[in-house]
């Protein structure tokens, strides 16, 4: 079992940058694949960024590539989403995910979800 806390999300002008971390439990963790996927009012939650378990590879959404960059910590146990040049089309809340499977090649069905933090971008 792995349970996921996120922080760090706020508020920020466009432009302006924000660090997400996700604080895992779970001896596990360090072996499995993690995201963070996004879900802004009134539309679908999206997939965002993923990390496979060593942190040797990673795969992001178009919208956010070359701004945001997803990294991880195993003797930690941490996943990190740093967020550059953001836009009000970020606004979203901000979840992180982990699967039960080390590689990202499969993104879109997280066996562990957080509770999510607010990002909002202003104008």
């Amino acid at each position: 079992q792995v349970q996921l806390v996120e922080s760090g999300g706020g508020l920020v002008q466009a432009g302006g940058s924000l660090r997400l971390s996700c604080a895992a439990s779970g001896r596990a963790f360090s072996s499995y694949a993690t995201a963070w996927f996004r879900q802004a009012p009134g539309k679908a939650r999206e997939f965002v960024a993923a990390i496979n378990w060593s942190g040797g590879r990673t795969k992001y959404a178009d919208s956010v590539k070359g701004r945001f960059t997803i990294s991880r910590e195993n003797a930690k146990n941490t996943v990190n989403l740093q967020m550059n040049s953001l836009k009000p089309e970020d606004t979203a809340v901000y979840y992180c995910a982990a699967f039960r499977d080390p590689n990202i090649d499969y993104v879109a069905d997280p066996a562990y979800w957080g509770q999510g933090t607010q990002v909002t971008v202003s104008e």
